[in-house]
């Protein structure tokens, strides 16, 4: 089969190729590298099945391609509000551009949806029938309505024009291959404790995020695909860490001697995150196999290799970073 996967250079996109290539398809990486990274994909760069095209998917592109995995997105807090119309631009003109690309050569279209379409959820946990709780002019809406109208685009696409959609949502997934900078709680915690620096919690944390690895995600996603379930369907780890619980996990881990400090809570931050993954397990058989200890280890020994090479300043040494 030929699959296209945009954004697959990224955190998720690359575990999702290495799978595919696993399977003997044939693998199209789209990406603008924007928080894309080449290392992430350089073991396939001479495969005869493989390609890699450089492009923004704000423009668009002919391809031939049985099945689009649409991941493209900057998906931290830190990357989609530096940037914020860009963001717009990429759910709503990229996915325009990916659903009619679908359209046209009669492809299998998975968007990649989020769990902050429920924005600071008023039910617990949330299932796919909510209809989220979204600040519509916040500093997130960029990506939370972004995210909204291109699940809109998805389901009319297929309702007008019958192209064959799959809708995940996913919750926060961590895992090798995070940016050491993308400011999201998992990677800020492991590299703050790495360096020996203070561990920053944001507001007393309380707030809870239901934590998936990547590679129990990356299942979901293939399943989901090639099932026969539209969606939308939530893909996360229904075991529910305080922020807290989350940094002394981490703190255990790496440096029991790691300071932990509290700073403000961002901006429409939600106070509490855990999907209901019923549909995921009776459409898909689908439920996260990997403990979060397990995760931590596998996620903290990457992110240890890597700093061992020189790198520039992480956006939470800079106090931005955020609890998602």
């Amino acid at each position: 089969m030929r699959i296209l996967v945009t954004g697959g250079a990224g955190f998720i996109g690359s575990h999702l190729i290495d799978r595919l290539m696993a399977q003997g398809h044939e693998v199209i990486c789209l990406d603008n590298f924007y928080t894309g990274h080449k290392r992430n994909i350089l073991k396939w760069m001479d495969h005869p099945y493989f390609e890699l095209i450089r492009h923004d998917i704000t423009e668009p592109i002919r391809l031939e391609v049985d099945q689009v995995y649409h991941l493209a997105c900057p998906a931290s807090p830190v990357h989609y509000q530096f940037n914020p119309v860009k963001t717009v631009k990429t759910n709503v003109m990229g996915t325009l551009n990916m659903l009619g690309l679908a359209k046209r050569v009669k492809a299998r279209f998975l968007l990649a949806s989020t769990s902050e379409v429920y924005g600071d959820p008023e039910i617990h946990p949330q299932t796919e029938e909510y209809r989220g709780n979204v600040n519509p002019i916040g500093i997130r809406s960029c990506y939370d309505e972004g995210k909204r109208i291109a699940e809109t685009l998805a389901f009319d696409y297929h309702r007008q024009n019958d192209v064959d959609i799959r809708v995940a949502r996913i919750f926060n997934t961590y895992g090798p291959r995070m940016l050491e900078n993308d400011g999201r709680v998992v990677s800020n915690l492991v590299v703050q404790a790495l360096k020996n620096m203070p561990m920053t919690v944001y507001g007393d944390g309380s707030q809870t995020r239901s934590f998936c690895y990547v590679s129990d995600l990356v299942e979901g996603l293939m399943r989901l695909m090639n099932g026969e379930q539209i969606g939308p369907v939530n893909l996360g780890n229904p075991d529910e860490y305080t922020i807290l619980e989350l940094a002394e996990a981490v703190r255990h881990l790496v440096n029991p001697q790691a300071e932990i400090k509290f700073a403000p809570l961002p901006q429409d931050d939600p106070r509490r995150r855990r999907p209901d993954i019923t549909r995921a397990k009776t459409w898909l058989g689908w439920e996260p196999t990997l403990p979060l200890s397990e995760g931590l280890k596998l996620t903290v020994e990457d992110f240890r290799q890597r700093l061992q090479q020189p790198q520039p300043t992480t956006y939470s040494e800079a106090g931005i970073a955020s609890n998602s």
